[in-house]
């Protein structure tokens, strides 16, 4: 038995080999030969440190830009969004190699090659795995992030919360709350005793939209959903703050401030959610009228279908974070932006009143009206554009892949940035970072040389489920407001627009709103 202790050091010798050799590829000889992979079909970037790849240059750049603020009536925004990919695109061309961490990230602003990937419908191109803060906020097993027969089941008991006919019965809701909102906007201005009132539209922006999802998602309120609201805007502050910051796997684990906080914040979240459905649970239980075919009530229904639950308790709450998240971060973003570019065009605001007036009176809008208004859904698009919420998407290979002329390795992510698509001259024109609605006159493809240009919504199988409800939202809230108010850029007002996962005004959006009629 004195050979036993003998083989125990030299399993443990062999495991330590093994693993130092491991840490060696990873951090070494990969970095090594995926460069001079990609470098050999004419592909560089920055150069790779160890662990940290391009991190510390991210973060420099990141860090200036913050400093700086744009003029009001420039779009050129990419410089002050995306720092990095403006300075290495202009050294390294438009295609190019850097490291987020030790993750190769191969940067495609080629439209046609983002439809081959963002179409692809044989899994060849996953969503890469977010980072826990993400998945916390977001909902590790909600429909942005899950994939495979995962993801294909969750949207086949989503999709008819979205369907036209369920749409059409949602402006009455969304409208609802919109006026409700607005009337605090005039009753505001009366208690100011002038004919107008500087409000910060950013952040009213996300309450109405809060509101609206709350109601039509979930058959709650604003109120009812505060907490989740508010603990998922904390979350999202820190999410993005860590999002150039390495990332140790297992870390999530350790009690560290930062993990406490965001598990203290998580809870929150589940708890109000928690009590959410066990309120709807209830009320179909006395028999309160209640939503059956809402987002929730179609969950809560496929949770016991056949008696084979399909969704389980854990799974709708994650869906809930989604939804609440997803369903009015980016609407509350896209009228943002929305009023700030009317209140710098008040031609533009006129142009969509007469519209209005047209097709709607000083009426409330239905949907049927709504899908009339042209202009205004010129305006939107040129805002999404412009201003998209999402101003990058992430794919990572699954296997060794031919796109176009690349030979792309299977692991490699390939960054989308839709903020330097939608800004590219040889696409768009010369006017390409000008506000110009009129170019969507003959519809999304024709706006540009090429006909999936715009990806604000993304395309292929994976395309935003809530595009046409968010569509609907800003065409319902825009509409309300011009019949109500004219819009003005306050003078406070610094154009810093900045990504906290999504963009947003650094600063706010002061506006100065002026009753049309008192």
């Amino acid at each position: 038995m004195d050979y036993l202790p003998a083989i125990g050091i030299i399993a443990s010798i062999i495991f330590l080999i093994s693993k130092t050799l491991q840490i060696c590829r990873i951090l070494l000889w990969r970095p090594y030969a995926l460069t001079k992979h990609f470098k050999k079909q004419g592909i560089v970037g920055p150069p790779c440190s160890i662990l940290y790849g391009s991190l510390h240059e991210v973060k420099q750049l990141n860090m200036a830009a913050r400093q700086t603020v744009l003029d009001a009536n420039s779009h050129d925004i990419t410089p002050r969004v995306l720092p990095h990919y403006h300075k290495w695109s202009s050294l390294y061309g438009e295609t190019f190699l850097f490291w987020f961490g030790m993750q190769p990230r191969i940067c495609i602003s080629d439209p046609e090659l983002a439809k081959q990937i963002l179409s692809n419908k044989f899994g060849f191109y996953i969503k890469p795995l977010s980072r826990p803060s993400v998945q916390t906020l977001v909902g590790n097993k909600g429909l942005v992030l899950i994939s495979g027969l995962d993801w294909a089941k969750h949207r086949r008991i989503i999709n008819p919360a979205f369907s036209l006919d369920k749409l059409k019965v949602m402006v009455k809701r969304m409208t609802a709350c919109t006026i409700s909102k607005l009337d605090e906007w005039k009753n505001q201005v009366v208690a100011a005793e002038d004919q107008c009132h500087c409000i910060e539209m950013n952040g009213e922006f996300k309450e109405l939209t809060a509101d609206i999802i709350a109601h039509t998602a979930f058959g709650s309120s604003y109120a009812q959903g505060r907490e989740v609201f508010e603990a998922q805007k904390e979350l999202q502050i820190y999410c993005a703050a860590a999002h150039t910051d390495i990332f140790i796997p297992g870390s999530q684990y350790l009690p560290t401030p930062l993990n406490l906080q965001i598990w203290k914040l998580d809870k929150k979240v589940k708890t109000s959610l928690k009590c959410i459905i066990k309120s709807r649970l209830n009320s179909k239980a006395t028999g309160s009228s209640c939503e059956v075919d809402d987002l929730l009530g179609l969950m809560l229904e496929a949770s016991k279908s056949d008696g084979k639950p399909k969704l389980n308790v854990n799974e709708i709450i994650e869906e809930c974070k989604t939804f609440f998240f997803a369903g009015h971060e980016t609407s509350s973003n896209l009228l943002t932006w929305t009023v700030f570019l009317l209140s710098l065009h008040p031609e533009w605001q006129e142009k969509l009143r007469q519209e209005i007036l047209k097709e709607c009176g000083r009426g409330i809008p239905d949907a049927d009206m709504l899908a009339k208004l042209k202009l205004v859904n010129m305006v939107l698009l040129e805002a999404l554009r412009l201003y998209g919420p999402v101003i990058e998407l992430f794919r990572q290979a699954t296997k060794d892949m031919k796109l176009g002329d690349v030979m792309i390795p299977k692991g490699t992510c390939i960054s989308i940035p839709f903020v330097k698509i939608h800004r590219r001259k040889e696409y768009w024109g010369e006017d390409v970072n000008k506000f110009n609605p009129m170019r969507f006159i003959n519809g999304i493809s024709k706006a540009a040389k090429h006909p999936n240009a715009l990806l604000a919504f993304s395309l292929g199988p994976r395309a935003c489920i809530g595009q046409n409800f968010a569509m609907l939202e800003a065409k319902s809230v825009i509409v309300l407001i011009l019949q109500r108010f004219s819009l003005c850029l306050s003078p406070e007002y610094k154009h810093a627009p900045v990504e906290l996962l999504t963009l947003q005004p650094q600063h706010g959006l002061p506006i100065i709103v002026k009753p049309l009629h008192l």
